[in-house]
């Protein structure tokens, strides 16, 4: 009797531990005209790519079709997959003003899907991102796909390098998940509004 009780401990433990350490993480990268996205499942420290693909944008007439489409495809994403934690990245400060409006919303509408389902989100700057996957800061973005294609086992680049981009924010998150600098980290709504009571009045 006791060896069964302990070997049922045994296996009850290890499928519990295993049970947490798995996880999947969905990392976008946000744009006005395409919106690339990519999906990993880290079992036992490995990585494993689930998916990954683009949202074309840019036949939409409005921005604010725009926004929709990317709340309702980011949503849809996270129902099917269940992701346990969410990474993104976030707009670089540029010269044009209207643009980096527009990239922070579509970031935010992003966000706001990840957040609806209570899912902990992760904002990484595009140089801690390149850095993370490369090792250097200013890498290209055929640079960034070269590596993630070896680290993944991915047999062919895809077309659109933005979904290795999106792919690059949740490898990346995987890369920091026991550190925290670089990296700005929301649990849900009331902290989200926390940080950023301006963007909220």
């Amino acid at each position: 009797m006791f060896f069964y009780k302990a070997l049922f401990r045994f296996v009850y433990n290890n499928t519990r531990n295993q049970l947490i350490n798995d996880k999947i993480i969905l990392g976008i990268d946000p744009g006005t005209t395409i919106m690339g996205y990519g999906i990993i499942l880290v079992k036992e420290k490995k990585m494993e790519l689930l998916k990954m693909g683009v949202i074309h944008l840019s036949k939409l007439n409005s921005h604010e079709l725009k926004l929709k489409k990317i709340f309702e495809s980011t949503l849809q994403l996270v129902e099917e997959y269940k992701p346990d934690e969410f990474a993104v990245e976030a707009p670089f400060f540029g010269k044009n003003i209207q643009s980096m409006l527009k990239l922070g919303r579509a970031q935010g509408v992003a966000m706001s899907a990840a957040l609806y389902r209570d899912v902990p989100i992760f904002e990484y700057s595009p140089k801690k991102i390149k850095m993370s996957i490369t090792g250097n800061g200013n890498s290209s973005k055929e640079q960034v796909a070269s590596m993630l294609q070896s680290l993944l086992e991915i047999e062919k680049t895809p077309k659109h390098l933005d979904a290795t981009d999106g792919l690059a924010a949740a490898v990346c998150h995987h890369f920091q998940r026991n550190t925290t600098s670089g990296s700005k980290n929301y649990s849900g709504w009331k902290s989200f509004i926390v940080d950023n009571p301006k963007k909220v009045k």
